[in-house]
């Protein structure tokens, strides 16, 4: 699109919005602009806006964990998070459907026959499984890119069960901290050497499926083991940092009250 043509659309979405009572200035040069609500006020009041260049779309329908230890919160399913991380960093709006998963609704359950989140409805379908979703999410969506080369998708892929084993654990001397820490310095070095994200310096999907798996990683066993990631990975260290900072993480991260409850039962069974 030209900047002749996006002009005129500029400042028609920017008098629209003045006449909502809202002052806010518009950029030239953006084919697509998205305004939170946390980031905009307007007579004192919030507003809401995702808006497109080309068009204003209605936020896709997210079904998610609420939160089991404060009301009206995300819960803690790590898979959860990295379909809205992908949302975020695509800049996409969306709506969360918060299902308390004790006890959950007919309506969910007719949308969700196996009573799993996350789902998320896409051009008028369900879809299932957060793998599913987010390569969905990039082919509809492709900018911008996240999609992580093959030859390195699978970097970091086996922390997760090996956490899970560590953290199930109850007998010191099994070898599942061992099995943790070699998955993670083998992470450290890979970062060490092609980082700071996996695919470079770009953030991809496969960041944004290891990250949630990490801070679930970071807040449980540091809950129920009194362990952290030892100072000897310090690239595994810095590379948690960065991600955990991000303005898309925080916002769409779980409780650590929510996550450890989520791993008590794993860890009392």
């Amino acid at each position: 699109m030209s900047t002749a043509k996006m002009q005129p659309t500029a400042a028609a979405l920017s008098s629209t919005i003045k006449h909502l009572g809202c002052n806010f200035p518009f950029p030239n040069n953006h084919s697509i602009f998205r305004i939170h609500s946390n980031h905009l006020r307007c007579n004192g009041r919030r507003r809401n806006f995702s808006v497109m260049m080309s068009a204003v779309s209605s936020p896709l329908e997210v079904c998610v964990k609420a939160s089991v230890t404060t009301p009206n919160r995300l819960g803690d399913c790590p898979f959860t998070q990295r379909v809205l991380l992908t949302l975020e960093e695509k800049h996409l709006p969306y709506d969360l459907k918060l299902v308390d998963l004790a006890n959950k609704p007919e309506w969910f359950l007719k949308i969700s026959p196996e009573g799993k989140v996350p789902i998320l409805k896409l051009d008028e379908k369900w879809i299932a499984d957060s793998d599913v979703i987010t390569q969905s999410l990039e082919e509809k969506y492709p900018n911008p890119p996240l999609g992580t080369p093959p030859e390195k998708a699978s970097v970091g892929s086996k922390i997760f069960s090996t956490f899970i084993g560590f953290l199930k654990s109850k007998d010191p001397s099994d070898g599942t901290e061992q099995a943790l820490l070699n998955e993670l310095t083998s992470f450290n070095n890979y970062i060490k050497e092609n980082g700071p994200f996996i695919n470079g310096k770009e953030i991809s999907a496969a960041d944004l499926s290891l990250g949630p798996k990490l801070y679930h990683l970071e807040i449980s066993l540091g809950h129920y083991k009194k362990w952290s990631v030892p100072d000897s990975l310090p690239y595994v260290k810095s590379y948690m940092k960065t991600i955990f900072s991000k303005d898309s993480f925080i916002k769409t991260r779980a409780l650590p009250e929510d996550v450890i409850a989520g791993w008590r039962p794993k860890v009392m069974s």
